[in-house]
């Protein structure tokens, strides 16, 4: 081999052929149906395993294919890697020019179309998003400034006062309704749910905040608010697509109609059966509705499933059938074989517990991999008993739902520099930053954030503050360590990850006495690390961790780290989508399965 440059051709990339595709020849006639349907509202119920994801990739191809340009497609998922695989695949068919198409989240979409145009309505361009532990902590603020953190009698904790408010904006339910069915204990403090918010969203102002639920309700009220700009926004796209929609909420639908306002041209697949995020505000409503918002909508309905056997179908048809308001459907395979699911009648957990154990270990014995069995379970401790059991026998597992990577306490320390960096009037991240300083507790830290306040957050102003001696060195080590990040040069590393490596020479020191179990948490930053270095500024990485966050990598997995064939364990909210050979449901039980608070509730069960 020799020292010479090698200078490798570039791999040619498909393109779009001339010839219209056949698409009767790829797809089974309900997806064809589907992906070449022309103009207005269409409605795709897709059942389980059913190919919605190949019939909406074909719909953008052959959107694509017809002439209309690719940009003017906006199609939106729930996940970005969603929209990314749709994109790919469709790249496939049609050729780059596929990678013009908008694809994202609700709330990515709505986030570029707010720095574009926010400015129009009052919104500062460079605002900085909050995730919803963020939020709940700036509603503690709030909540005592307004005194009512020393209240005698029981007042609801910020977790709580953030989820009314969310769930309020998002499902466009009264703060009354939602306290009186799921609080009705606080019914006597909605005057101060309603100061405490009204304190919260004047500092969300102030200091130049958006949280999560921010982004939807800014994106529909640009539409709304002036027609000139509401038009502007509509106009930029001619087709519109929606995966999942059975799990989109009232302020979603309300972007959507507001976004094809003038050409109808709108796209939805979802399926009524799964819709399974009620308690996130989710509402199956809008699937249901779908034909009276849009009253010229074609239903085209996919029945033929690839992934499961006509057994447990027949099972699944049974119980969808008897759902007192749904869309008519009865899936069918050409697969053979299979036998039905089994009923199993434990007398308690123990005997439950027992029978898993055991089954699983004579399906594995048979040649299935622990990794394509899976238990599932409703909530996360309702696996408590399994997983001794399954400790105690050596048999190594994952537990899906748990902790999300940037739940995490230190990573959302170290996050907490570069907020400030970024914006430096953002209270929250100002106030875990200092509580981590030796010498600073609660009176400390609010009285500097009072006086950075007075000083109208000027970047010098921490610097000017003067601390009780207590504090003072932990005070000069911050500051310096701020001062070098603003001034520092950048050299071969994006600049948040260099960020990042500069606050970890002070921060790893206050991880190891604050935390236990330090190894896993200093992998937890240098994966952080590692992410931030394919951003390319700390706007960006910001920006892209609070609208797509990365799931956990340490605290996710359970069990051995050095055998990959590992059994899954998840609630069934987490494992939507996913598929396996043997699947476990435990605690199928009344109250259970669903919550016993969904069984007075005859349209949640």
């Amino acid at each position: 081999m020799t020292d010479d440059l090698r200078v490798y051709p570039a791999r040619p990339r498909p393109q779009a052929s001339g010839n219209v595709r056949d698409f009767a020849s790829e797809l089974n006639p309900q997806q064809a149906a589907a992906a070449t349907y022309v103009d207005g509202p269409l409605l795709i119920i897709a059942g389980a395993g059913t190919g919605k994801t190949r019939t909406l990739v074909y719909r953008v191809a052959h959107l694509i294919e017809r002439g209309v340009a690719a940009e003017r497609i906006l199609l939106l998922t729930f996940t970005r890697r969603a929209a990314q695989e749709m994109l790919s695949r469709a790249e496939r068919l049609v050729g780059g020019n596929s990678k013009r198409v908008h694809g994202g989240t609700f709330h990515a979409t709505a986030h570029r179309l707010l720095r574009r145009y926010g400015q129009a309505a009052g919104l500062a361009k460079d605002f900085t998003i909050m995730d919803q532990g963020d939020s709940a902590d700036l509603m503690q603020l709030s909540r005592a400034q307004l005194g009512y953190a020393a209240k005698s009698k029981r007042f609801p904790k910020k977790e709580t006062l953030q989820y009314v408010y969310s769930r309020h904006l998002n499902t466009e339910i009264s703060i009354e309704d939602i306290v009186r069915d799921s609080y009705p204990q606080f019914v006597d403090y909605l005057e101060d749910f309603a100061r405490i918010y009204s304190d919260y969203t004047r500092r969300k102002q102030e200091r130049n905040l958006v949280d999560y639920d921010d982004l939807l309700l800014f994106w529909a009220l640009l539409l709304e608010a002036s027609p000139e700009l509401g038009k502007k926004i509509s106009g930029l796209y001619d087709h519109i697509l929606v995966d999942e929609y059975q799990d989109t909420n009232v302020l979603q639908a309300r972007i959507l109609r507001g976004m094809c306002s003038a050409h109808k041209n709108i796209t939805v697949v979802g399926d009524d059966a799964q819709s399974i995020y009620s308690f996130r505000g989710a509402n199956f409503r809008n699937i249901l509705d779908f034909p009276k918002q849009f009253p010229a909508a074609t239903m085209v309905a996919l029945e033929q499933n690839y992934r499961s056997t006509q057994p447990i179908l027949g099972v699944t048809n049974t119980l969808i059938s008897r759902a007192a308001e749904r869309f008519t459907k009865n899936l069918w395979t050409e697969r053979t074989g299979g036998e039905a699911p089994w009923l199993v009648a434990a007398r308690d957990e123990q005997q439950q517990t027992q029978f898993v154990v055991d089954r699983i270990l004579e399906l594995h014995e048979e040649g299935t991999p622990l990794s394509e069995i899976a238990v599932l379970f409703r909530a996360g401790y309702m696996s408590a008993d399994l997983e001794i059991e399954l400790t105690n026998r050596k048999i190594p597992f994952e537990k899906w739902g748990g902790l999300k990577f940037l739940e995490a306490a230190h990573v959302k320390d170290v996050l907490a520099f570069l907020r400030i960096l970024e914006n430096p009037r953002d209270e929250v991240s100002w106030y875990r930053l200092l509580l981590l300083l030796p010498g600073i507790g609660d009176a400390t830290a609010r009285a500097a954030i009072d006086a950075m306040a007075a000083a109208a957050w000027e970047s010098t102003a921490f610097g000017r503050y003067n601390p009780p001696p207590r504090a003072r060195a932990a005070h000069a080590a911050l500051v310096a360590l701020l001062d070098s990040l603003r001034s520092g040069p950048v050299l071969d590393e994006a600049q948040a990850a260099a960020d990042i490596a500069r606050v970890r020479l002070m921060y790893d020191n206050i991880l190891r006495e604050r935390y236990d179990r330090v190894e896993p948490r200093l992998a937890d930053l240098d994966q952080l690390q590692t992410i931030a270095a394919g951003y390319p500024d700390r706007a960006t990485f910001l920006s892209a961790l609070a609208l797509e966050p990365p799931q956990a990598t340490q605290d996710l997995a359970t069990g051995t780290k050095e055998e990959n064939d590992a059994l899954i364990l998840s609630t069934a909210h987490s494992a939507k989508g996913k598929e396996w050979d043997a699947v476990f449901v435990i605690w199928a039980v009344d109250g259970w399965f669903p919550s016993a608070r969904c069984l007075n509730n005859e349209e949640e069960t």
